[in-house]
């Protein structure tokens, strides 16, 4: 069983968002970055099954610049034995992340390609089904629960109204959600043999996809500022303001 795991390098969820003064972005420069939250746990996963071993080859992958090259450096931390760079000087929308994580899947015959759900810092979520759709491959997506067997998998999907459990013949795209499982806490020497891990490093040249972006972002705007509450001495009160403001 060989599992490809694609991660994306994101503003780490810690860090509080600026809004560029043109409003053509987020402010990235001088800013932390750390593996995509959801992509964190998809490793984890992956991770937990080659110890167990349910997967015998764990191989990372991330599309980007060479800041990326820090985050597969923390997949190889976790225990990924191969991790790739595909090198892209410019942002590469979902369109095109799909073809090329749809290329390497194919090359390296993976059984699974796991993935987070979305990532945080353009919430898009649909690499996972893009991908699915170029390799004509069964997807499960916002997966809390997965059980691997030899040809299929069992995965429990997160909806709005509960919980679906989906049979899917492998080879399989599946896409992991928050409740799947808790990422470890890397250790010293994980961290330092994650930092000799050698880099397999390819060109987006070398694939046949266009980088040309399909979609164009026109504005980026903070949410509005939340007015203050209004505090009421009793129910009576609060009926007549939410009747006052017509929301009853």
């Amino acid at each position: 069983m060989k599992v490809l795991v694609a991660i994306k390098r994101a503003i780490d969820y810690n860090v509080r968002i600026q809004i560029r003064g043109d409003a053509s972005g987020v402010v990235t420069e001088g800013v932390k970055h750390s593996v995509n939250p959801f992509d964190e746990i998809a490793l984890e996963q992956a991770i937990r099954w080659q110890e167990t071993g349910d997967a015998d080859d764990v191989i990372a992958v991330t599309i980007g610049s060479e800041s990326a090259v820090d985050q597969l450096k923390t997949a190889a931390a976790f225990g990924c034995r191969r991790v790739i760079h595909i090198a892209a000087d410019r942002e590469v929308q979902p369109p095109v992340a799909a073809r090329l994580l749809a290329n390497v899947a194919e090359a390296e015959r993976v059984d699974v390609l796991l993935m987070g759900k979305q990532a945080i810092d353009d919430d898009c979520g649909q690499t996972g089904p893009m991908t699915a759709a170029r390799l004509g491959w069964p997807q499960a997506s916002f997966a809390s629960h997965i059980e691997l067997q030899s040809s299929s998998a069992r995965v429990t999907r997160e909806l709005d109204d509960g919980l679906e459990t989906l049979d899917v013949d492998l080879p399989a795209v599946i896409t992991t959600d928050l409740r799947l499982c808790e990422p470890r806490y890397l250790r010293l020497p994980d961290i330092m043999r994650g930092k000799k891990q050698t880099i397999e490093r390819r060109s987006i040249d070398e694939f046949d996809v266009s980088e040309a972006p399909s979609l164009e972002l026109e504005r980026v705007t903070a949410p509005p500022k939340r007015t203050r509450g209004q505090l009421v001495n009793d129910s009576d009160a609060l009926i007549a303001e939410l009747q006052n403001r017509q929301l009853l």
